[in-house]
Parts: C-alpha cells; structure tokens; sequence
C-alpha cells in the first residue's frame, strides 16, 4: 500500500500532525509527506490520499489569508500554493482512491468552519472515496503549540484511516 499525506503549515503545528500521521500510517503503508507546495498534481499510484491544513477565514486558507498570517500574526512560512490552490489543480480520481482529511484550528477563541471539511468536500467533488471522517486537531493561540495530547489523537485517527483503506483494497 501507497500512501500521500500532503500538508500546508504556516507556523509548523499542521505539518506535525501530518508527520504524525504519517508515521503512524508508515506502519502498514509507503508514506510519501509534502507540503503543498511540492505535492504532485496527481494521486495515481497511491492507495491512500490524506490531506491537512489549517482553517482561517472559516475554511481552506487563501493567498490573501495567508499574506495576513504573515503579516498581522508573524507566521514563519507563507506557501505560495495552499491545498485549496492543491486541490483545484488535482487530477480526478479515476480508481476512487480513499482520502482523509484534517485540519488544525485556533482551539480559543472557538471558531465556526472548517478547513477538512470543505478539503472533503473537494476530494469527493474529484471523485475521491471519502467515508472517513474529517478531523481536527486544536492549536494554542495561531502560533501553538499543538494542545496536549493531540499528537496521539492524530496516530489513533490514522490507525482509523489505515484500517479503512485497508478494509477497501
């Protein structure tokens, strides 16, 4: 089994879940990790697609969400290409490949939206097999870190994710 966990991180929390993630999945998988930068335009070849980012403005971020982060909030890293670009420049799914996705959010203030789930939204649309749910993992304040034990929530929601896409090869 292949898998692809293709992440966008400013400040370096989403890219830990993704690492996490596929660490974990790197148990019953080939994992290939990018950013969204360096991720390819297509997913032929892999079994398993799972895709992260973080939510601002209520969803998948955009260049102008991710100039402010920069900007107003001292973000260390600005992609020129943010999974919502990533996904727009996708090829379809022909095979049904099973995706997940996950996103990291600001865990105070509560903010409504959510990034995995417009990426879900997008993966179906391109015709992606995408039963597993979305997940989302909490960040002190914009810069983190990560909220204690959200690492190990990200590992046991990748066993969950490699247990689906087994059960469907």
């Amino acid at each position: 089994m292949r898998a692809l966990v293709v992440y966008e991180s400013l400040w370096g929390n989403t890219e830990t879940v993704a690492r996490t993630i596929a660490a974990r999945l790197a148990a019953g998988a080939e994992v290939d990790v990018l950013d969204s930068d360096a991720a390819p335009s297509s997913a032929e070849g892999y079994d398993l697609l799972v895709v992260g980012g973080p939510t601002h403005a209520f969803s998948m971020t955009r260049p102008t969400t991710r100039a402010d982060a920069v900007k107003s909030h001292s973000a260390p890293h600005e992609p020129v290409r943010g999974i919502r670009e990533w996904l727009s420049q996708l090829e379809r799914s022909s095979a049904g490949i099973p995706a997940a996705a996950f996103d990291t959010r600001v865990d105070k203030p509560r903010m409504p939206g959510s990034a995995a789930k417009a990426a879900k939204h997008e993966l179906r649309s391109l015709g992606f097999e995408t039963s597993i749910r979305q997940q989302t993992f909490r960040v002190h304040g914009h810069e983190g870190p990560l909220l204690h034990g959200e690492n190990e929530r990200a590992a046991a929601w990748a066993d969950t994710v490699l247990e689906h896409a087994r059960a469907g090869r």
